[in-house]
Parts: structure tokens; sequence; C-alpha cells
């Protein structure tokens, strides 16, 4: 492959992205709890040559239990079975920062990647909404300013206890009967604002020391938080204009915190609806959006406009008097990318429900492999993209139609591997270990952040 790689991750939800997907006739309605199913999945897209997979997560049931498939298995729990079903392709789940104790995590995580022989990921989230934060005896959702440094404290924390372990400090030398170099497990003794962690870590350095580092959030905070620790970033665009402000902006970031660019790989969404013909396309897109029940997507679109349901109209546009970005305390880019999108195209609230029931914000494109293959082309050349977030709209069809008819294509022009050319993640994505930087993660990214 002469050309600069293209990457290439499978954003997994049980039936599919589109809300509606789970009504298809084909469809399981009870995917979401079947480890065939997902089995399956991972497998197809390893057969794709996909660098990974993902599964998104919050700690509380996020939608009516009415409107699509909602209980999802445990992503890290589901990791380790996958694990063992495939052998080359990446592994990634998010875990809440707000909800989560970095020494727990950083073990669960750690022995992922052992299990996988060097294969995870993790996709760092600071969690919105007040569901999950009365999970967790909290009355309201944390300041979204709070719930950022918390999550750079935790890294710190994190990185600094997948370290505690040198490359060598497992001897296994039976004749003189040491297992081990005390000298070469160290403490961390962290004491900081939100955290108080001795260490070391109970889980020896893993494959790939510790795992890619994912992160999705598009505030301002959030592109702070990628620039300062992610490796892949997970974002939604809709348009070119957009995807390359974004991406140039995320790079500046991590060259300011003393990181390369090139190892900051951005990945905007996509909702391919394949079909072999441009009409046979839009009329799958056309089925999926007529099994919308509005009266559940109404409800939803008014909670992220943290406005009531009744200030909503199906056939009107949206309300002149919503809140401002600086209001929001969750999902604030997300927020804002919706608001943009429905006063950009003028568009009615039904219209709006339709663009969001495949990818909720995520940018929806139906049309023939070749036109998908263009329009992935298109922003990896204009320097808008590293690769892309493939989020099949239904599933399995929607992953076995783009593993079977697009990547070929991808192929055929010298943007895709043929075949796996790593054993891990990070491998699969370019990116180093930390042995590989001359030092050690934390120096590399938290301890420059804190310079900065």
């Amino acid at each position: 492959m002469t050309k600069k790689p293209l990457h290439l991750n499978a954003f997994l939800m049980t039936t599919g992205h589109h809300e509606a997907s789970w009504r298809l006739p084909e469809s399981d309605p009870q995917a979401g709890t079947d480890i065939d199913h997902y089995i399956n999945l991972a497998q197809t897209a390893e057969r794709g040559g996909f660098d990974s997979i993902f599964f998104a997560d919050g700690p509380s049931l996020r939608a009516e239990v009415g409107r699509r498939p909602a209980g999802n298995l445990e992503p890290l729990t589901l990791l380790a079975a996958l694990a063992v079903a495939t052998e080359r392709i990446g592994l990634i789940a998010t875990a809440s920062t707000s909800y989560n104790s970095p020494y727990n995590l950083a073990r669960r995580l750690s022995s992922i990647d052992h299990i996988s022989r060097g294969r995870v990921g993790w996709n760092i989230v600071t969690t919105a909404g007040t569901d999950a934060a009365r999970n967790f005896g909290l009355d309201e959702l944390p300041a979204h300013k709070t719930r950022y440094e918390r999550a750079e404290e935790f890294l710190d924390v994190v990185q600094g206890l997948w370290q505690s372990w040198d490359a060598d400090a497992i001897l296994a030398d039976k004749e003189a009967g040491a297992w081990g170099d005390d000298s070469k497990v160290h403490a961390l003794n962290h004491e900081g604002r939100f955290f108080k962690v001795a260490g070391p870590l109970n889980v020896p350095r893993s494959p790939q020391v510790y795992p890619l580092l994912v992160q999705a959030g598009s505030s301002d905070s959030g592109k702070e938080l990628a620039g300062k620790f992610a490796e892949a970033v997970f974002t939604a665009h809709q348009n070119l204009e957009d995807a390359l402000a974004f991406y140039q902006d995320v790079k500046a970031r991590a060259v300011k915190f003393g990181r390369n660019p090139d190892h900051v790989k951005i990945l905007p969404g996509i909702v391919p609806v394949i079909g072999a013909t441009e009409e046979e396309a839009r009329a799958k897109d056309e089925e999926l959006n007529q099994l919308i029940r509005p009266e559940y997507a109404l409800a939803q679109l008014a909670q992220t406009l943290r406005i009531p349901p009744d200030d909503l109209q199906l056939d009107r546009q949206l309300p002149d008097d919503l809140p401002e970005e600086n209001e929001i305390e969750g999902a604030k880019s997300r927020y804002t990318l919706i608001v943009d999108l429905a006063r950009r195209e003028a568009l009615t609230v039904r219209e709006l429900i339709g663009r969001l029931g495949g990818g909720r914000g995520h940018r929806t494109f139906a049309g023939t492999p070749e036109q998908v293959a263009d329009a992935i082309e298109e922003w990896f050349n204009a320097g808008a993209a590293d690769g892309f977030n493939i989020m099949p709209p239904a599933l399995p069809s929607g992953l076995e139609a783009f593993v079977d008819t697009v990547i070929p294509i991808l192929r055929e022009r010298g943007l895709f591997r043929h075949d796996y050319e790593a054993t891990t993640l990070r491998g699969h994505y370019g990116l180093p270990t930390p042995e590989q930087w001359g030092g050690s993660v934390v120096a590399d990214s938290a301890v420059a952040a804190k310079g900065a």
C-alpha cells in the first residue's frame, strides 16, 4: 500500500444504529444479549480486516424500553468473550471516568489486554445525564468542568498503574526460586484532588502496556482532553467543512501538548445504507425511517434539547428560544450539532427525527457501494479523517454488506490493506508503545499536559 493507510472501526449496537432496525423482518429483537450475535459480528468485521470493533455504554437505562432494544451486555465482559472468539481484530469498550475507580478499571482493562494478547482499547467518557448520576448516590449530574477535571486525574492514575511493573519484572527463574524482581514493581503513591491510590497494580504489564486510548467528546473540554491523551477520536460531523475544522483543531491541540499529531487518529462516524442501486439504497433508508415511532423520538429529542416535549411540533421547525450551548451540562457537542443541522437545512421536527434515527447526529449516507467508497475517500483525501467509524444501520446485514461490497473497492483503490500487518491494536493503528517513545506514557502525555 503506497497511500496513507485508512483505518476502519466497526461501531456495533444490538440490531443496528437505526432506532427502528429491530422492527425489520430479519432482525432479532433480543440480539442485544445474545453472545452468538456478537461473535458473528466480530468475526465478520475481522473477515473484512477492520482495525477494531467498538461498543458504547452508559451506567443507566438510556432509552425507553418501548422505543428500541434498551438492555445491553456490559462491554468489558463482552470483550473478554470476543477476545477468545477472534484472533486479530481490536476490541474497544466504553467505560466512564465518572463512575469507576482508577484501580479497578486499570486492572480490568489490563486483564483483557492479556486475554486478547494486546488487542484492547478503552473509549474514555465522562458520562452525561442525571439518570446515571442517580445510580451512584448523586442527586444531580456533576458539572461539565468537574467531570473533565476528574477524567484528567483518572487518566494520570491509570497510566501510572499500567506502568507500575517494569517490562523485565518477571524473572520466572525456577533454579534460583525467584519468580519476580521486587525492585522492578513500583508503588504509585498518588494523592490528588479526586483520588488517593497507592499501587502497584496487581496485574503484570500487559502486551500493549496500556490500551489504545479512545475519546469521543467534541466540546472544547472534550477536544482538550483528546489533545492531551487520546490516540483515536470518534466524532460526528454532517459536512466536510466542519470535519476539516475539527481535524485541524484536535491535531493542533496534540502538538500544543508536545505530542505527535500522527499519533491521534480522527475517525468520523458514517451510517452507510447500501443498495445495489441508489434507488434501492434510498428505499432501504425510507423503510427504516417509516418504522420510527414519532412519539418516542419526539421525547428523546426534547430531552436532548432540554425543553418540554410540548414545545416541539412535528411539522414545524425547532423553536427559536432554545438554550445556549453553555447552558447544557451534558453532551454539549451533540446538542450543537443537532441544532445546527436543523437550522442549516430548515428541517421540520419530523424531518429532523428521520435524520437522527439512523445515527443520532452522525452522517447518514445512502448509496451504492461505489458511492459509499467515494464518500469515504473524499473526506479521507481532503484531510478531514484518518479513517471512519462505520455504523451499520441494521445488523448483521449492514456490516455484511460493507465487508462484502465496500471493502473490496477500498482495497482496489489502494486505500485499505488486504491483510492484517500487526498483531496488536496499537499496531493496527500504527501507534507506538511506551518503550518506543523512549520513556513513559505519563511523561509523554499527562505530565506534559500539566506543564503546558
